[in-house]
């Protein structure tokens, strides 16, 4: 009977064998799950039943999941589920089902969903398997025969910038679209309808070419609006012009809320700068910040340097729709977040001010309120004007001069002036003999202006009136090169301006110390290596109006207000003696700002003539520059600079007097 036994234990392991090599349910779900999150969407085919490839193509199938999750810039695909512990005996008729939950980031935010997946056996000729059996609710549980899932970005509204009253700066509308409307123009004959077409492409300066393109294209019909260029809505004489009645009728206007306007034209445009389309390489450098081919980007300005607050956020949307195009279904929404609004300390009326000043000028001008620091104007000459930029036009920006430095000439004196008082090297009294117009020290010559050569017997006051060259070399000789750039230091020199737009580092020096006595005198009146921006010179002016402190600039309006830069750089008596001395620059008729003679304004101030040019012998470019402050109520500084002005500082006291004269 043993061998009977040996026979029935043979059998029962045979048995077993086979039915561990039986397919399982759990394992075709659980492959079938693996290659969805891998996003091998191949494999996943290959595991559904063949009623369900009856339905759906391998291609397709590959393809639908792919276009969906790249349409809704799918991310971070991930499925839970659980199998059961123990197993499971499985009958050929069943359809046993496991249930999972899916989760992804999409473009809308992140989907979560729940399903479950069904199991049929199927007979192979080669070898039994368990099938998925799918349909479209397989990709999302909502979805149905013939439903799509669509994607799309919410766009957030660009922040807007205003001045410190609340006026526009930069803003978006303002807009009208230009176009022509087919079916009105059918009124004309063929002659009048080219002469329409030539005037609005003069106007809009585009071409017939263009319109003609925009005319010829196959969605136009009678009654289509088609654009052909635009204008800004505060442009009445190019919106005029296109009203003309002598025109044949054809044109309308549209308001495009899309569009970026810039209500001070060429009087704010480097200040603030403007937008454009988004450029191949730019997209390349920025696309992984969320930028897209479609977007605007700030180029230059305060559009190029505020962007990232600008600009906000942008959402998205994934819904289900039918195939008749209606929502059935929102998978996900994330609202765009609107970019920051900005008030800055600008007053527009003195930034128009200072610019119809520097009007067919080559320059820069800053306007201050010196007691606090505020920023009131940034002015560069030339200008161009952003609207006709935004607007396709073909005008250019021009270079930004008041965020670069150049040599501040004799309005460096002062400087001087309170580090010697400082120093005791100066005091008021103090009168140094000086003959003749020319003055040499080991070597080293400095001239003094014709003006300045009729006193024989120079004080500070005298000096800082007639502007006089060899009294400001002679003194900082005596103050000395490493005491003075340590001093100059108090008034910002060797720091970045602490300013929300980018502005250039002014200099006392190119190397590190003062290695020939020539350059350290010529520094002493301005001259020598010395760069400074208009808007620095203009903080350095801050402590004779605030009693010893430099004040830090403030562009933006909820930085902290009237905070000091540098605190107590001299003290009051310094300041009572320069600022008088200032005074006298401008009331006393030998002073260098006295003409021309403005009633009714009391102003405090300095001159001063770069000469640019690379030895004594030659003649070459002369800068002239004028800063001057209000002495009565006290709240505005303007410093400008003008490049090869005929006669120097001469040349551009008038232009800071009828600023201060217009704003009274």
């Amino acid at each position: 009977m043993k061998w009977w036994r040996l026979m029935f234990v043979g059998i029962g392991l045979i048995l077993l064998v086979a039915c561990s090599d039986q397919p399982k349910p759990e394992d075709a779900f659980q492959s079938y799950m693996d290659h969805w999150e891998s996003g091998e969407y191949g494999q996943m085919y290959e595991i559904l039943s063949e009623n369900s490839k009856q339905l759906i193509s391998k291609e397709e199938f590959v393809d639908r999941y792919t276009t969906i999750y790249e349409g809704i810039d799918m991310a971070n695909l991930s499925f839970t589920y659980e199998l059961p512990e123990e197993e499971q005996e499985y009958e050929t008729e069943d359809t046993p089902s496991f249930e999972f939950e899916g989760g992804l980031d999409s473009l809308g935010g992140p989907i979560e969903f729940s399903n479950a997946a069904t199991l049929v056996y199927e007979e192979g000729e080669e070898s039994d398997r368990w099938a998925v059996q799918w349909n479209s609710s397989m990709i999302f549980p909502e979805m149905e025969e013939g439903d799509k899932v669509r994607a799309w970005t919410l766009d957030p509204e660009r922040g807007e910038i205003f001045d410190a009253n609340g006026s526009p700066l930069a803003v978006n509308g303002g807009v009208l679209n230009v176009g022509l409307v087919p079916g009105w123009m059918e009124e004309h004959t063929e002659e009048e309808t080219e002469t329409l077409k030539k005037e609005v492409a003069e106007i809009l300066e585009t071409t017939v070419e263009e319109i003609d393109q925009q005319l010829n294209q196959s969605w136009v019909t009678t009654d289509t609006f088609v654009p052909v260029g635009a204008v800004a809505e505060n442009d009445q004489e190019t919106i005029e012009a296109l009203k003309d009645e002598e025109l044949p009728k054809g044109v309308k206007f549209q308001p495009n809320q899309e569009a970026r306007s810039y209500p001070l034209g060429e009087a704010a445009a480097h200040l603030i700068g403007y937008v454009g389309p988004i450029q191949a390489e730019e997209l390349e450098e920025l696309k992984d910040e969320g930028y897209t081919a479609a977007d605007q980007l700030g180029k230059t300005g305060l559009e190029s340097v505020l962007e990232d607050q600008l600009r906000g956020e942008e959402g998205g949307k994934v819904v289900i729709q039918t195939d008749a195009g209606e929502t059935k279904e929102t998978l996900a929404e994330t609202a765009a977040t609107d970019g920051k609004d900005f008030n800055l300390t600008i007053s527009s009326e003195v930034q128009k001010s200072l610019h119809e000043q520097l009007s067919g000028e080559s320059g820069a001008a800053s306007a201050v309120n010196p007691m606090t620091g505020d920023v009131l104007a940034l002015v560069s000459a030339p200008a161009y004007d952003p609207n006709a930029v935004v607007l396709g036009r073909d005008e250019k920006s021009t270079l930004n001069k008041f965020n670069r430095t150049y040599s501040p000439g004799s309005t460096f004196k002062p400087i001087t002036a309170a580090i010697g008082l400082e120093q005791g090297v100066i005091t008021p009294e103090e009168e140094l003999s000086i003959t003749g117009t020319t003055y040499e020290h080991n070597g080293y010559t400095v001239t003094r202006v014709p003006g300045a050569a009729e006193n024989e017997q120079v004080n500070l006051r005298d000096a800082l009136v007639r502007s006089d060259n060899i009294y400001f070399a002679r003194k900082i000789l005596e103050i000395g090169g490493e005491t003075f750039l340590q001093e100059a230091r108090e008034f910002g020199f060797g720091e970045d301006l602490p300013l929300t737009f980018p502005i250039e580092n002014s200099q006392l020096l190119n190397g590190e110390t003062f290695e020939r006595d020539a350059l350290l005198g010529d520094t002493g009146f301005g001259q020598g290596e010395i760069q400074m921006s208009s808007l620095h010179l203009a903080l350095t002016y801050t402590p004779f109006v605030t009693g010893g402190d430099v004040m830090k600039p403030r562009l933006v309006s909820s930085e902290g207000e009237g905070q000091v830069w540098h605190e107590n750089v001299m003290s009051e008596d310094t300041v009572s003696v320069i600022r008088e001395d200032l005074k006298a620059v401008v009331e006393d008729p030998a002073g260098t700002a006295h003409e021309p003679v403005v009633e009714g304004l009391s102003l405090a101030g300095k001159t001063g003539t770069a000469e640019l040019k690379q030895s004594q012998e030659e003649d070459g470019q002369e800068n002239g520059w004028f800063i001057a402050w209000d002495t009565e109520s006290q709240d505005l500084m303007v410093s400008m600079m003008i490049e090869d002005a005929e006669g120097g500082s001469h040349y551009v006291v008038p232009k800071v007097k009828n600023v201060f004269q217009i704003l009274k």
